[in-house]
């Protein structure tokens, strides 16, 4: 299957229901080119925010490689080596094919919410898709491709934790587990400069700045959903943390890059509880 965007004269698709079909695609280069397209042609796009929608199979889709092991049993490698090197830019492609997930779930999964949430997480999709787009490509220019090494599985585990609660999915998909990319993402590009990696570099320049704005994102919608349903963003966020067994966020963390994604000083504070 490849789901590309209808042509001229082919029967209008709805939006959460591409997305769905979109999720399940097992390609992961269908997939990332055709969350590119879909982002590309969204005006063309009708959108039903009330269908409760099915899936006609397991999620997410996924490619028979890359063998997918417990997080303690990836092998780490030292980024003296080519091979290191490579490894390290495989595990972040495999975090971005992950996030075309994430964004394409939130999409589809949750009826009932405003026009604008279902844009927003279809702009996620589109700008992961580059994301994993670029890095695979230049993995394919060290020799190497998505799936040579083994992979683990932890963003996916905690978006079906959640996937009967839009406001635990907003509190710890986007704004704990995808947060803790803006804290990795500086000292990751410090050590593709020491091993004189600049594509890697600008490469990671680029997700910085997007997932600024994704996790902004997931700030603005579980802020949103408290108060819809009356509840206290920051008094809850701890509960939901301790009840989903999130991880606890481990410095460094770049305080700046979390102020412009939202947070407030309160929860930069937590931080450091």
């Amino acid at each position: 299957m490849h789901p590309d965007l209808p042509r001229a004269g082919e029967q209008e698709l709805e939006l959460r229901s591409r997305a769905l079909a979109l999720l399940q695609e097992c390609d992961p280069l269908a997939k990332a080119a055709a969350a590119r397209a879909l982002l590309a042609g969204r005006d063309a796009l009708a959108l039903d925010t009330t269908a409760t929608l099915q899936p006609a199979g397991p999620l997410p889709g996924r490619p028979e490689r890359p063998v997918l092991l417990p997080a303690l049993r990836v092998p780490q490698r030292s980024m003296a080596s080519p091979e290191g090197r490579a490894a390290l830019l495989h595990a972040i492609a495999h975090i971005e094919f992950n996030a075309i997930n994430l964004a394409l779930d939130a999409l589809w999964r949750f009826p009932g919410l405003p026009e604008a949430y279902y844009r927003d997480w279809l702009q996620v999709a589109g700008e992961e898709a580059l994301h994993f787009t670029l890095l695979r490509k230049h993995l394919v220019s060290l020799g190497h491709d998505y799936g040579d090494f083994p992979a683990h599985d932890g963003l996916w585990i905690m978006t079906e934790r959640t996937a009967h609660d839009p406001i635990a999915r907003m509190a710890l998909v986007p704004r704990t587990l995808e947060a803790r990319g803006l804290d990795a993402t500086p000292p990751l590009q410090r050590k593709f400069a020491g091993a004189g990696d600049a594509r890697a570099v600008e490469i990671l320049g680029i997700i910085l700045r997007d997932e600024i704005g994704h996790v902004a994102i997931g700030n603005h919608w579980y802020r949103w959903l408290c108060e819809r349903d009356g509840l206290d963003p920051v008094a809850l966020y701890p509960e939901l943390a301790a009840r989903y067994e999130a991880p606890r966020p481990r410095p460094p963390f770049n305080l700046a890059a979390r102020a412009a994604a939202g947070f407030s000083a309160e929860e930069l504070a937590y931080l450091g509880e």
